[in-house]
Parts: C-alpha cells; sequence; structure tokens
C-alpha cells in the first residue's frame, strides 16, 4: 500500500491557478492594445480632419468670394460655413480623407509597438549589480 501526501491536487489547483492568471493578465494586457489601437485609430482621423478642414477653410476664403459679390455677409452666414467646412471634413476624415491619417495611425502604431516590446526585452535582462551610495552609512565590523 501506497502513502499518498495529498500534495499532487494541491499542485495541480497551484498550477491551474497559475494559469488562469497568466490567462487573464493576457486578456487584460490585449484589451490594452485594443483600446489603444482604436485611440490612435481615432486621434489620427480628427487630425486628418482638422487638417482638412484648415485646407477647405483657406480654399473657401480665397475662392469663395467672386469680384462684385456680396462682401457683406453676416455673422451667421460666417459660422453656418465654418459648421458646414467643418461638418465636411469630419465626413471626408472618416471615409478615408486623403489616406494622412492612415499613415498617421501606422506609424504611431509601430511606435506603440517598439515601446510594447521593450519592457519584455528589459525584463529578460538582469538587473544591474547595486553598489552602496556615498551617503549610506556603513556597519562597524567590531
Amino acid at each position: 500500500m501506497g502513502t499518498s501526501t495529498g500534495l499532487g491536487p494541491l499542485n495541480l489547483q497551484s498550477s491551474l491557478l497559475q494559469l488562469k492568471a497568466a490567462g487573464a493578465m493576457q486578456q487584460m494586457k490585449s484589451a490594452k492594445t485594443l483600446s489603444d489601437a482604436a485611440k490612435i485609430d481615432k486621434g489620427a482621423q480628427q487630425f486628418e480632419a482638422i487638417l482638412i478642414g484648415s485646407w477647405l477653410k483657406d480654399a473657401e476664403q480665397s475662392l469663395g468670394s467672386v469680384p462684385g459679390g456680396n462682401d457683406n455677409q453676416d455673422s451667421g452666414g460666417e459660422q453656418m460655413m465654418s459648421l458646414g467646412v467643418q461638418s465636411l471634413a469630419t465626413s471626408l476624415a472618416a471615409s478615408g480623407g486623403i489616406g494622412m491619417g492612415k499613415m498617421i495611425a501606422k506609424a504611431m502604431h509601430a511606435t506603440q509597438d517598439q515601446l510594447n516590446s521593450k519592457p519584455a526585452a528589459l525584463a529578460n535582462t538582469a538587473p544591474p549589480a547595486t553598489t552602496p551610495s556615498w551617503h549610506e552609512k556603513k556597519e562597524d565590523p567590531r
């Protein structure tokens, strides 16, 4: 008759808990990455919308008036024109725009990937040896 210490099931439970914890950490990391990716895409799209809006506003100011036209526009008309340009720029950027937002997002994703891979690479290296600083009091061996 063999004796059993009962540690087998305990070790199995411990390893299962470790696997669950590792899986939960991986899910949290991937969720963070997804939210970061969505933020990068949204920010790049908003930047492109601002840029397109600026170009449209400049084009409207330089080409929107014709010689001999009515130069006495009221402030309400200018505000409506500004809102229209902003809405057009946002719609253009959302539908792909001129591609600048995608280029910016791609560069930002690459940078984010590099930043995410650095902590893993640093974790695999040994920590630097520590030496006592000059202000630490050394113990007297007596």
